[in-house]
């Protein structure tokens, strides 16, 4: 995987009215994305459902994927496990399948210290020969990895030359660890809430599931033109959208509800256990793409 820049949309999983995996609204929702501008798909990442699909589910959604995507973009895939084994078996599916990178982050471990997830990260390297996207996000695993550490498993591990970095405050963050290395590439994540705070840090761009993904890649392509006033003006124009998708509990609910409402999914309704959002939250939606001039959000948006 070659050190790629720009958005990167983290695929939602749709499930049907059974809470089966819909392959149709998957591969609808892929064309979609593309149709955005999508310089990359993530997929079977934390927003993405991984944790509640088996491990054939997530072999299925990952082939599937791939088979739709067809090579157009980049595509790296979720496979942290809390089983090593199992990350590194999916981890190897994903390249057999043509991924372009996995994205690990380290399982719940009894032993947090800096060198138990250095030495984590080599045994996964010692059988993966792609690239490794690092996962840090400290809400899923409760491990802080400093930017001590994480300069050090760049230098330690030549397959780690990406990091998607969720650890607020994030831009501080991106400056600490470049002050120690400049061997990542360092996406942004968080719903894209700080991309354009995260360009003028020097991040890579961002990997995120926000339903309005020509929006990030309208900020980030006049960000990288030198045009920095039409990207703030871009931002802070659907900033309100942004903020209201990523509420903590109810964002995966949101955001699928905003991808239904845009005919990329046929069905809104996260896998259990979810928190659903309610009638008011549906009307705040429907007001909230008013204010911001959203007319039809069906189409992409004239950025």
């Amino acid at each position: 995987m070659t050190r790629v820049k720009g958005i990167f949309n983290i695929l939602a999983t749709p499930f049907d009215s059974d809470y089966a995996v819909d392959y149709a609204s998957l591969r609808r929702l892929v064309r979609f994305q593309l149709g955005l501008g999508a310089q990359g798909l993530t997929i079977l990442g934390v927003m993405g459902e991984a944790a509640k699909l088996s491990v054939d589910e997530r072999r299925a959604v990952m082939n599937c994927v791939i088979d739709e995507v067809a090579g157009a973009v980049p595509i790296v895939v979720g496979t942290s496990h809390a089983q090593l084994g199992t990350c590194i078996a999916l981890s190897q599916a994903a390249f057999a399948a043509g991924a372009d990178g996995v994205m690990i982050a380290p399982p719940r471990l009894e032993d947090k210290s800096a060198p138990a997830i250095l030495v984590l990260y080599e045994r996964i390297a010692e059988q993966v020969a792609g690239e490794i996207v690092v996962q840090d996000f400290p809400p899923v695993n409760d491990v802080i990895m400093s930017p001590g550490l994480l300069a050090q498993i760049a230098r330690r591990i030549p397959q780690a030359r990406t990091l998607k970095l969720e650890d607020p405050p994030l831009m501080q963050k991106i400056t600490a660890i470049r002050e120690q290395t400049d061997l990542f590439a360092i996406f942004g994540g968080l719903g894209g809430m700080f991309l354009l705070e995260e360009l003028n840090r020097g991040a890579a761009g961002t990997m995120t599931g926000f339903a309005f993904t020509e929006i990030l890649v309208a900020v980030h392509e006049a960000f990288i033109a030198g045009e920095r006033e039409k990207a703030a003006a871009i931002f802070d124009t659907y900033a309100p959208l942004i903020r209201y998708e990523n509420q903590p509990g109810i964002n995966l609910a949101i955001r699928k509800a905003l991808l239904q409402c845009r005919g990329a999914i046929a069905n809104a309704t996260p896998r259990p256990p979810f928190a659903a959002i309610d009638a008011g939250t549906q009307a705040e939606i429907d007001w909230l793409l008013q204010r911001v001039g959203v007319d039809n959000p069906r189409e992409k948006l004239p950025l």
